[in-house]
């Protein structure tokens, strides 16, 4: 059953179709803080993007009278993405949002959403039949974020799947529990759509420190950990969350010059986490040819950790630590990407290198962290392959709170 629902979408869709699109995989784009970009700007997020072989981005937007310029971008993105081959489709942020704004809602898929998907961020009681049929001739694919999966069994909102937020350990909403990642919630989802497609959620990490939220998820291996799980699962789609929500350190994209700061550089600053784009390539390849594992082409490293241990003291942070700061562990994870089997050193500051093997294929290990440089190696039949010590230290100290990674690769030249 769930192949033909999946054929269904495809027909219906065929701007899906494309190389191997029939597992396409998205990107949640926070539109809210791109106020000030150009179609450049976009074209530079499409192409690392298509580097990796993401298909898409879900729009994440408010409406004008929130964010005036959201006309303008969501032109600017569409026009990128036409001249770069990308697709893009709308996910409305229900966090501004209400099934009051249905007449806007159908004026934006009307104009966008030509046979598109269109999603949204929480929006459970949007009913999707009043925006289908203002809209008789266009083909509209409804995958909505709901929050309670057992809704979908009865729900009659013209529905065509969903889409799940739950993309870290959780008892459901923003609740924190230990880890590791694990497929209850993907699971539950399946179930209760019996058949029709579900799209996935995969995310890195999740940290924030706001005022009005302020908590580390248990993330800790989830960058491999997720990844793998949809392999073994298969969901009809994937989407990333995200691509550029510095706010609560998801992202996954570049630095991004010219978007605005909402207060998230006081933790994502000097944080790259492009290595979960390299990291990320042959999991995507993988999930996309209905693959069990990831092809390694070439011998890399990605690495990433917390800068300071857990129960340091910040000395000038009126909000305090984050909520889940006690299921976390002080270690540094290194993601192995080997073509063969190799020797794997690491030297977390003042503690002594540990050496382990490590196979082929792509592996995570992590090692008790240190306070102080963290040196990486890897060696095979006696040869060096790679070798590096990151641009960040591990500190004993800090004036704010910040539990967001730093991420960095090694790769063979």
């Amino acid at each position: 059953m769930a192949k033909r629902w999946v054929a269904a979408l495809l027909a219906a869709m065929p701007w899906m179709v494309e190389s191997q699109a029939e597992k396409p995989v998205y990107a949640h784009f926070i539109v809210g803080i791109v106020e000030n970009y150009t179609v450049d700007d976009w074209k530079a997020d499409i192409t690392q993007a298509q580097e990796i072989g993401i298909d898409g981005f879900a729009l994440n937007c408010a409406p004008e009278r929130i964010d005036g310029y959201t006309p303008k971008q969501l032109a600017n993105a569409y026009q990128a993405a036409e001249e770069l081959g990308f697709k893009m489709f709308i996910s409305f942020d229900f966090a501004y949002w209400s099934p009051g704004d249905t007449a806007d809602i159908t004026d934006i898929v009307g104009n966008y959403n030509d046979g598109a998907i269109v999603s949204t961020f929480v929006g459970d009681n949007m009913d999707w039949n009043a925006v289908k049929s203002a809209l008789p001739n266009q083909k509209i694919t409804a995958l909505s974020n709901i929050q309670d999966p057992s809704f979908l069994a009865s729900a009659q909102t013209g529905l065509d799947g969903a889409f799940s937020w739950y993309a870290w350990p959780t008892d459901g909403g923003n609740s924190i529990i230990p880890g590791p990642m694990t497929t209850i919630w993907d699971e539950r989802f399946i179930q209760n759509l019996a058949g029709r497609p579900y799209m996935a959620p995969v995310s890195p990490w999740f940290f924030t420190h706001f005022n009005t939220k302020n908590w580390v998820f248990i993330c800790e291996d989830q960058p491999t950990r997720r990844w793998e799980q949809m392999l073994t699962l298969k969901p009809a789609l994937v989407e990333i969350v995200t691509w550029n929500d510095f706010g609560e350190s998801h992202y996954i994209s570049g630095s991004q010059p010219n978007h605005s700061d909402d207060g998230s550089s006081a933790w994502a600053s000097g944080y790259p986490h492009d290595g979960f784009r390299t990291l990320w390539a042959p999991y995507i390849a993988a999930y996309k040819s209905g693959a069990d594992k990831p092809i390694v082409e070439s011998d890399q490293l990605v690495y990433w950790y917390r800068t300071t241990p857990k129960d340091i003291v910040c000395t000038s942070d009126t909000l305090g630590p984050p909520n889940g700061i006690q299921y976390l562990a002080d270690v540094v994870f290194v993601a192995t990407m080997l073509t063969e089997p190799a020797e794997l050193t690491m030297t977390s500051g003042g503690n002594a290198p540990v050496t382990v093997t490590i196979d082929a294929g792509i592996r995570t290990t992590n090692f008790t962290i240190g306070v102080g440089q963290q040196s990486f190696s890897v060696s095979r039949n006696g040869a060096m392959i790679l070798s590096g010590t990151s641009d960040k230290e591990v500190t004993s100290s800090c004036e704010t709170y910040n539990y967001n990674p730093y991420v960095g690769v090694l790769s063979s030249t």
